[in-house]
This record gives structure tokens, C-alpha cells and sequence, in this order.
């Protein structure tokens, strides 16, 4: 289906050169000579690749209709990640691949934000920030809080990540699923 420059919104779908992107930022400009133009920014949503474009308002794109669906995560078996759509109940099977980096990141009933393109999942988005225990960290000696440094340690999903020398096992700690940098220790 096509698309004018002037429907165009943040967040909308479109396919350009074959892969599927979606609006990230964009900007109409209106210069004093000649006709108006639309630059745009898209996110590939398999590569994550950016890409920065402009429209003259004459033309006309392709659109993707994109849905985004909230699903929970349930089981695991092989390669395949299963989830439960929030919406409708159904299970949905993810490849392991489709996941990327996040995979390191999933916990049990976490719901993940997932984006639909003619009724397949083409990307899984994981929460920003989890709440993790440490399951196995070298002990933390007295004294290690006063200077700075780091140490190995893995978290309950599996994932290992850098924590303070004075985070010891047992401990619950934030982790931003992002980079899979510590980020605070967590109360209980």
C-alpha cells in the first residue's frame, strides 16, 4: 500500500530498498526556493542500522503495516523461545536468532515488547532494565568498596556482567539490558 511524504509520522513502517524500516525522527523543510521535502530517519528493524533519507513531497512510499504486541515469555526448548501474547493468549515460537543479545536477558513470565509485520514477529524488544541475583561472584573482601574496580560475576539468567568488587553472591542488582552493565544494587 502506498504512502504520501505528507501521512508520515514517527513510529510509522515503511519499506525501502526491500528491508523494512521505521520512522525514528523526522523533519519537514520548507526552504524559501524550490518545493518542500521531508528528511527522515529510519531504523532497520532487523539490523538495527540507521538510515537517513529525503522525500520530496511528490512522492510516494511503501508502507508497512507494523504492529506492536506485548508477549510474555514462558519456555524454552532448542532454539526456539516461546511467548504468550498478552492480547489473545496464543503462543508464539521466536526463533533464538530473532533475539539477538536479549536472550542473554530473559527471565521467567518477563513481557517483552514485540513488532509485527504481516503477522510475523521481526523484532523482540526486551525490557531496558532487569532486576537480577547475583549467582556467582568471588567473595568481596573488606575494604573493597573504597576504590574502584570490577569483577566477573553471572546473574540468575545466565549472563555475566561486570559488578563492583563489593557485590557478593546472593546479592539482587540492576542490569541494563542494553549495554549489560551494572547499574545499582537492589533492596529487597
Amino acid at each position: 500500500m502506498a504512502i504520501t511524504i505528507n501521512e508520515l509520522e514517527t513510529g510509522t513502517g515503511l519499506v525501502v530498498d526491500g528491508q523494512l524500516y521505521f520512522i525514528t525522527e523526522l523533519t519537514h523543510v520548507k526552504p524559501g526556493k524550490g518545493s518542500a521535502f521531508v528528511r527522515v530517519r529510519l531504523k532497520n528493524l532487523r539490523t538495527d542500522a540507521v538510515l537517513e533519507r529525503t522525500f520530496r513531497t511528490a512522492e510516494t512510499l511503501e508502507n508497512a503495516d507494523l504492529e506492536r504486541r506485548r508477549m510474555q515469555f514462558t519456555y524454552v526448548t532448542g532454539d526456539e523461545y516461546h511467548f504468550m501474547d498478552q492480547s489473545t493468549f496464543e503462543d508464539t515460537i521466536i526463533a533464538k536468532s530473532l533475539l539477538g543479545d536479549g536472550v542473554k536477558y530473559l527471565q521467567d513470565n518477563m513481557e517483552v515488547e514485540t513488532i509485527l509485520y504481516n503477522d510475523q514477529v521481526v523484532k523482540v524488544d526486551v525490557p531496558n532494565f532487569i532486576i537480577a541475583t547475583i549467582i556467582e561472584a568471588d567473595p568481596g573482601l573488606k575494604g573493597d568498596s573504597s576504590r574502584a574496580g570490577y569483577k566477573p560475576a553471572k546473574i540468575d539468567t545466565g549472563a555475566s556482567i561486570q559488578v563492583p568488587l563489593f557485590i557478593g553472591q546472593g546479592e539482587t542488582v540492576k542490569v541494563d539490558t542494553r549495554t549489560g552493565i551494572y547499574v545499582e544494587r537492589v533492596k529487597k
